[in-house]
């Protein structure tokens, strides 16, 4: 027989709701083995500001180089940076 698993409480708050499940088990609340995997298309990742101090003649080689793909130059900065970190590793 399969077994019955617990209602999930309603939560007041995301903080009410954070402690709670970080104090109890979530398979005695969802049954894991009928989990199916999703994926969130319109999801953008969490993205952080920087300062980075470049020589001048280097910044304007590289506005140069987007300009000549129509890029915005940060664009392409981090497309190079996810190039090259990920180069050689099969990612």
């Amino acid at each position: 027989m399969k077994k019955q698993n617990k209602p999930i409480p309603v939560f007041a708050s995301e903080q009410e709701e954070r402690e709670f499940w970080e104090t109890h088990d979530s398979s005695e609340y969802v049954d894991w083995s009928r989990a199916k995997r999703v994926t969130f298309p319109t999801l953008k990742p969490t993205t952080q500001s920087i300062s980075l101090r470049l020589p001048l003649s280097l910044l304007e080689a590289i506005k140069s180089a987007a300009n000549s793909r129509d890029v915005p130059y940060q664009s392409l900065i981090k497309m190079w940076l996810h190039e090259k970190l990920h180069e050689g590793h099969g990612h």
